[in-house]
């Protein structure tokens, strides 16, 4: 067994099974084992097996990084929508929409609800673009024009960048990918 495995790496131990090293200090390892808790093991005992290594600190990326990426994978397959900020000079503003009859009435709606509609728009795109490209039942010919579809939508909602804070977050079509 070696004297140098890394935080995060997966082991097995003949007693407690599976387990993940948690800290590694100078002559043992405590590992964390879901069935037994936290175990400190010499880092002389031979019968440690190991299942996966950990990358090594320089490999390893950040808190922030994986919580960015787990936030992402969880948007994109649960439809759960993320934070996207409205632009700072529309807070507190309204959208007024007036008919041409002058007999009607207008309606105004407060830019963050229309705003937010907005973003669901984009958010169940996104979530049937997966759902296109996941699916078994059709082609791939057929993936790619139902693609082209949503593209042109995306490209059609571009009138509402302006709504929007920061540019990542804004709609993009076939001329901006």
């Amino acid at each position: 067994m070696t004297n140098s495995l890394s935080i995060g790496t997966r082991v097995k131990h003949p007693q407690y099974g599976n387990g993940i090293i948690l800290d590694n200090s100078k002559s043992f390892y405590n590992i964390a084992f879901p069935n037994f808790g936290e175990k400190s093991i010499g880092k002389d005992f031979e019968g440690l097996e190991i299942i996966e290594l950990a990358p090594l600190p320089e490999q390893r990326i950040s808190l922030g990084d994986l919580e960015k990426v787990i936030s992402k994978v969880l948007q994109r397959w649960t439809g759960l929508s993320e934070n996207i900020a409205l632009g700072n000079k529309w807070k507190g503003g309204t959208l007024v929409l007036n008919p041409g009859n002058s007999d009607l009435k207008g309606k105004e709606i407060p830019i963050e609800t229309f705003f937010h509609k907005i973003v669901m728009v984009r958010d169940r795109l996104r979530v049937l673009e997966q759902n296109i490209n996941k699916s078994k039942n059709l082609s791939d010919e057929e993936k790619v024009n139902m693609q082209q579809y949503i593209t042109r939508v995306y490209g059609s909602l571009t009138t509402f960048n302006v709504l929007f804070a920061h540019e990542d977050d804004q709609f993009k079509g076939e001329g901006k990918k």
